[in-house]
C-alpha cells in the first residue's frame, strides 16, 4: 500500500481512538455535551484526508471515498448533538455516534485490503432508522460544524439523506 495510504490509515485509527475515548467520556453525562464538537473536529480530519485523497484520485476503489463521506454523517450528528438542550436526545445521540465510531473504525481496519467493507453491509435498517429519526428531532438551528458565523444549518434530514444516497444506502 501507497505511504501515503499507510499514514491516512494509521492516523485515522488514532483519531478513532479519541473519538472513541470522548463518547465513553461524554456517555452519560449530558453536562459534558461540548466535548462531542472536539469529535467533530477529530472525525472532519478523517472526512477531509478521505476527501482529498479521493479528489488526488491516490486511492483504487470507492472505499476512500466512502470513508469520507461516512465521517461527514458523524460529524454532522455530533456537531448537532453538543447543542441540544434535550438529555434524552443526546443520550440517544451518543449511543448512535458510539456504534457509527465502531462502523467508521472497520471501514479504515478493512481499507485497502481485498475484503474492504460494503457500506450496505455495516449500515442495517436499525442504524438507519435511529439516524433518521435523530435527524428528525435536531431543531434547525443547530449549527453542523464549527462555524465561525452563528447562522445555522438548516437541513439536517435533506443533509444526512443526501449522504446516506452518495453511500450507496439509500435509493434515490
Amino acid at each position: 500500500m501507497d505511504e501515503i495510504l499507510v499514514e491516512f490509515k494509521d492516523e485515522s485509527k488514532r483519531l478513532v481512538n479519541e473519538m472513541a475515548e470522548i463518547l465513553e467520556e461524554v456517555d452519560g453525562q449530558f453536562s459534558h455535551k461540548f466535548l462531542l464538537e472536539n469529535y467533530g473536529q477529530l472525525v472532519d480530519r478523517i472526512m477531509g484526508g478521505a476527501k482529498n485523497m479521493a479528489t488526488m484520485g491516490l486511492a483504487k476503489g470507492p472505499g476512500v471515498e466512502k470513508i469520507g463521506k461516512y465521517a461527514e454523517l458523524c460529524k454532522l450528528v455530533s456537531y448537532k448533538s453538543s447543542q441540544v438542550d434535550n438529555e434524552q436526545l443526546f443520550t440517544i445521540s451518543v449511543a448512535l455516534l458510539l456504534d457509527a465510531t465502531e462502523m467508521l473504525q472497520e471501514m479504515i481496519n478493512q481499507f485497502g485490503t481485498p475484503q474492504e467493507v460494503d457500506v450496505k453491509s455495516l449500515l442495517n435498517a436499525t442504524f438507519l432508522e435511529r439516524l433518521t429519526w435523530i435527524a428528525t428531532k435536531f431543531d434547525e438551528k443547530l449549527r453542523a460544524s464549527v462555524a465561525v458565523n452563528k447562522e445555522p444549518s438548516r437541513k439536517s434530514q435533506d443533509q444526512i439523506d443526501m449522504l446516506l444516497r452518495q453511500l450507496g444506502v439509500l435509493s434515490k
